[in-house]
């Protein structure tokens, strides 16, 4: 019994140091975890594994779900004036963070260009942010420089929704073939219900009815199973979903 509990530690550790070496994370992580497996992989769980995973962005992202609908200005309100304040580089990335998800895309993309120019120019969550700010703002050429260099970079950082981001600039381009080709290759490894949406929303507005049905067949079987905090979370993307299943065509 202990021979195999050692043996689960290194393999943890071998499992985290495969996602060091994917990641691009600095070569002293695999020292650290080949020295000291329990330890050091529960470091590299907390320090750098969890913050980039799905269950802590869904986290970060019910909270502030839940913090807009009781109050959908504060944060804007708090981060304009701290930076106002305190004119710093961390401030100015709440203030772009809040002013996107407040629907004020073109200040946030501003204020994350800023911040691209200074000490954090390599930082993927900034360009990453750019990126959805430049998209939603309509800029897609901009918007493609940041995203084809984050997956230079780190082609594993945040693959779904750099993959969601890059269709939906391919499609803004009129690059139809490109995005409906990243669009299938997205669904096929991550078929999440924001990545399905974000294709049937696609679909509508291209005019393939038949895919959009299909997909929202499927998405209609998901949220059945919703509950009213779930819905709120989607908030946004249900109602782009609404809208673009309202306005579809059939392709001429």
């Amino acid at each position: 019994m202990p021979f195999l509990g050692i043996g689960v530690h290194v393999l943890i550790a071998l499992y985290f140091a495969v996602h060091a070496i994917r990641s691009g994370q600095q070569m002293y992580w695999l020292i650290i975890l080949f020295s000291f497996p329990l330890l050091g992989s529960l470091v590299y769980f907390f320090a750098i594994y969890l913050p980039n995973s799905r269950i802590e962005h869904g986290a970060r992202k019910a909270v502030a779900a839940a913090a807009r609908t009781l109050d959908p200005t504060r944060e804007l309100r708090e981060a304009k004036a701290a930076f106002d304040y305190t004119p710093t580089a961390q401030n100015q990335m709440r203030l772009a963070l809040a002013q996107l998800e407040a629907g004020a895309a073109e200040e946030a993309a501003a204020n994350y260009e800023a911040c691209l120019q200074g000490p954090f120019a390599s930082d993927r969550e900034i360009r990453f942010c750019a990126a959805r700010a430049f998209v939603e703002s309509g800029r897609f050429d901009t918007a493609m420089t940041h995203l084809e260099a984050l997956r230079k970079s780190d082609a594993g950082f945040r693959t779904e929704q750099v993959s969601i981001l890059t269709a939906r600039v391919l499609a803004g381009l009129g690059r139809a073939a490109d995005a409906r080709a990243e669009f299938e290759a997205s669904a096929e490894r991550a078929p999440t219900f924001v990545m399905l949406a974000e294709y049937a929303i696609w679909a509508y507005q291209a005019g393939d009815l038949t895919l959009a049905g299909r997909l929202q067949s499927e998405l209609d079987k998901t949220m059945t199973h919703w509950n009213k905090a779930a819905r709120e979370l989607n908030r946004s993307l249900l109602q782009r979903l609404n809208a673009a299943r309202a306005r579809a065509k059939p392709a001429s």
